[in-house]
């Protein structure tokens, strides 16, 4: 199992606005998933603040009078970083940084943080690099004295602490020989993937922390690293598993979440393809988070944006041991029930019902179900192989129920 070594968490307060896109209740979602960031990357939040505008202000991202509230409270509690829910312009970000006189991060910054952490590979290392480079191009000029006054900590991580006496022009120059660097690897990797043969191909997809690595430990018996953290699992791990007598491959690839930064998807590109080209994908949904459905479309748009939404896909709802409901007293006449009052019995009523077969519903760390759930992966897997190769159709007898 990998180690991590111990970060001493930095004091960090959140700033998110409430718009006519986003209401309050969509920006609480969205704070608590930037909190839950902010502690992967290692940060305690000691405070929120909100603001309710039309539009985010284009000097300050917030109004004149809630700047001055952050001003007061960072200075009082000494906080080091301020983290934005939103990407900030290089306008915004010299603007808020002579402010507040701390550190500016915004979630694209944060995420791309988290996974200069978590890169664990030269190759991944490589493609973060490369998406830090770009995140970083354009905001340069504001970034000096800032990185003179702060180094070290959120954000700070990879190319922004080594680079502090680049030009644009030496970023620009790193950038291409990164992206020639990614295109040769590449290159080996889909050789890499042209040589295993003509096993059928399956791979995990879901939003980040899901519970991917712990049903792939499950499956095929490895050791792949997983912890109650975003972004846990960078590299994509492929393992040779075998249900029943039919062997495939299966690799876990890396979590998605809701405003990936686009540099994250054009670096990653190789990483997806092992999505791109798998031949069935198991898209792994924690049922027992409030925002599962928000989660499940998240994923489903950057399927769409890597064109994987026609492949053949199994929904496997995990975490069923941790699911909640909420309940209503009786005696309550003026509490409305919702979908967070659904039973799991009653969530599979609702569209669920349409999936059928594809909807699977277990727990991968209690291993609850995992004979259901390898009995429909064995008849899918089944079904692509015979379709493949229809002459050792014999070698593979379907599974009967009895």
């Amino acid at each position: 199992m990998l180690e991590r070594k111990e970060i001493a968490y930095e004091k960090t307060v959140l700033i998110g606005i409430i718009t006519k896109n986003q209401d309050e209740e969509k920006l609480e979602e969205f704070l608590d998933e930037l909190e839950f960031l902010t502690y992967t990357a290692g940060g305690e939040v000691v405070k929120r603040f909100t603001q309710k505008m039309d539009m985010p202000n284009s000097k300050t991202f917030i109004g004149t009078g809630k700047m001055e509230q952050v001003q007061a409270y960072v200075e009082e509690h000494e906080i080091g970083t301020v983290v934005f829910d939103d990407e900030l312009s290089p306008g915004q970000l010299r603007n808020i940084e002579r402010i507040l006189k701390a550190k500016i991060i915004d979630r694209t910054n944060l995420i791309l943080d988290i996974f200069a952490q978590r890169a664990q590979t030269s190759y991944a290392r490589t493609q973060v690099e490369l998406a830090q480079y770009q995140y970083l191009l354009p905001r340069l000029t504001g970034l000096w004295t800032h990185l003179e006054r702060q180094r070290g900590g959120i954000g700070m991580r990879g190319p922004g602490e080594t680079e502090i006496e680049t030009d644009r022009r030496i970023v620009r120059d790193r950038i291409s020989l990164l992206k020639k660097k990614l295109q040769t690897i590449d290159k080996q990797m889909a050789t890499q993937r042209g040589n295993r043969g003509k096993l059928v191909r399956v791979a995990l997809v879901g939003y980040t922390n899901v519970g991917k690595s712990t049903l792939m430990n499950v499956i095929a018996k490895s050791e792949v690293f997983a912890e109650n953290k975003l972004f846990a699992t960078l590299d994509t791990t492929v393992r040779k598993v075998v249900i029943g007598n039919l062997p495939f491959l299966l690799s876990d690839t890396v979590g998605f979440i809701r405003k990936l930064p686009t540099q994250l998807i054009e670096s990653f590109k190789s990483t997806l393809d092992e999505v791109r080209e798998a031949d069935l994908l198991l898209h792994v949904v924690d049922i027992s988070h409030p925002q599962f459905e928000d989660h499940i479309d998240s994923v489903n748009k950057i399927l769409g944006e890597i064109d994987c939404t026609d492949k053949a896909t199994i929904m496997v709802f995990n975490k069923i041991d941790a699911y909640k409901h909420a309940v209503i007293d009786n005696d309550d006449l003026t509490t409305e029930r919702t979908k967070a009052h659904y039973t799991l019995d009653e969530w599979k009523q609702t569209w669920m019902s349409k999936i059928g077969d594809n909807a699977l519903f277990i727990s991968a760390i209690n291993k609850e179900n995992m004979d259901e759930f390898r009995k429909r992966v064995y008849k899918e897997i089944r079904d692509i192989h015979v379709t493949r190769f229809p002459y050792n159709n014999f070698l593979y007898p379907e599974i009967v129920e009895e």
